[in-house]
């Protein structure tokens, strides 16, 4: 997504010079939410962007792995030569992190690419027992699609929780019910002592039979390519990019799951793993690129989920909240949670209440001071909460 949307930028922004689009994968540019919805259950064959390269003079060269980049002479090095470059865009995104023990496994997966859905399509297609390790985001997910075709489903979940990394206890309990009402087994505070064909050993000594397992224990920046080029890597290997999303070297910008970049809004640098900050973090870029001002990128980060018949939102970021307000009872099927701070709303998860998500993120934006009084009554408008 942000590969394609910064080349695609590019020249909507007026820029007339060459742009070379570089993939690893053999496959057209594609979209990756579908790959856990329509392409893992088989109603479409793959997510190819709906754009036509060649018109728009852009040089794709696909199965093309970088090995690594040499700032000082503006060129990359590839498997087939070198590649130079005026201005460079990294845009490697995220690879999954892999379970300890569990590489060259028969039936263990990861889904991050079409290929992994590809593989993963007949698993669910035969109705296979499935394990899921991780109870995050994508393994709520793929859980989700795996009852949807049928087949038995056993998430492993170190943490007391599903969402621990991403979500305070209060807030993700609810959501554990899920799982039970779904058909699926969820198994918190277990930890994976080894995977071997068939099955999956906890470290409470049960055995869980196991067609196939799927990991889903987070991701980390693809950025191993650029050791030694002197880009400047923050803790998680992000690539440590400002505020108008340059690098710590000359014509050299960062974009997507791969980068993080300083937050006025919330006085932090965030690292934000999701679609929507590869979708507008590219159009900074190409205004950069083309020589125009761009605005500081400082978005309200967004994501969205569809797990367990729910639709699942969220907006902005919450650690720093001095106060948290429920709209609505979580055991019901729509309700949502703010969280301010100093009267001002900072980030917002909405459960099937997608209104209140869409005037949070623009309250948000805005900065307004609310009444909690009346925001806490799930009956009114969010916007009618400013003072």
């Amino acid at each position: 997504m942000a590969g394609v949307q910064t080349a695609v930028a590019l020249r909507e922004q007026g820029f007339a010079g060459p742009v070379v689009l570089i993939g690893a994968e053999p496959h057209q540019p594609y979209d990756r939410p579908p790959l856990s919805k329509a392409v893992l259950l088989g109603k479409a064959e793959d997510s190819a962007f709906d754009v036509d390269f060649a018109a728009l003079g852009i040089d794709l060269r696909l199965g093309l792995e970088v090995t690594g980049v040499r700032p000082d002479d503006h060129a990359l090095d590839t498997e087939a030569g070198p590649v130079p470059y005026d201005t460079l865009v990294i845009a490697t995104g995220a690879e999954p992190v892999r379970l300890p023990g569990a590489d060259g496994v028969p039936g263990v997966h990861l889904l991050r690419t079409l290929d992994d859905a590809e593989r993963l399509r007949p698993v669910l297609a035969d109705q296979h027992d499935v394990v899921v390790v991780g109870a995050g985001w994508i393994g709520a997910e793929f859980a989700t699609a795996a009852r949807e075709a049928g087949c038995a489903v056993t998430v492993v979940e170190a943490a007391d929780r599903p969402l621990a990394g991403a979500l305070p206890a209060e807030v993700a309990a609810p959501m554990t019910d899920w799982y039970a009402e779904a058909g699926a087994t969820l198994r918190t505070r277990a930890r994976v002592v080894r995977v071997q064909p068939g099955e999956v050993v906890l470290d409470d000594g049960s055995v869980l039979p196991a067609g196939a397992v799927v990991v889903g224990i987070g991701a980390r920046p693809a950025t191993d390519w650029l050791a030694g080029s002197g880009i400047a890597l923050g803790a998680h290997r992000d690539v440590l990019a400002d505020d108008h999303l340059r690098t710590s070297v000359p014509d050299v910008y960062a974009v997507g799951d791969c980068a993080s970049f300083p937050s006025a809004r919330y006085g932090e640098r965030l690292l934000v793993h999701h679609w929507d900050n590869a979708l507008q973090g590219p159009r900074t870029v190409a205004a950069g690129i083309v020589g125009e001002v761009p605005a500081v990128y400082d978005p309200v980060p967004y994501f969205w989920s569809e797990q367990f018949g729910r639709f699942v939102q969220y907006a902005g970021h919450h650690e720093g909240a001095d106060t948290v307000v429920w709209r609505g009872e979580p055991s019901g099927a729509a309700w949502s949670v703010c969280w301010l701070r100093g009267g001002r709303l900072v980030a917002l998860l909405a459960v099937g209440r997608p209104r209140d998500l869409a005037q949070g993120r623009k309250l948000i934006e805005s900065g307004a001071v609310l009444d909690t009084g009346l925001l806490v009554d799930p009956a009114r408008p969010l916007k009618s909460a400013v003072r």
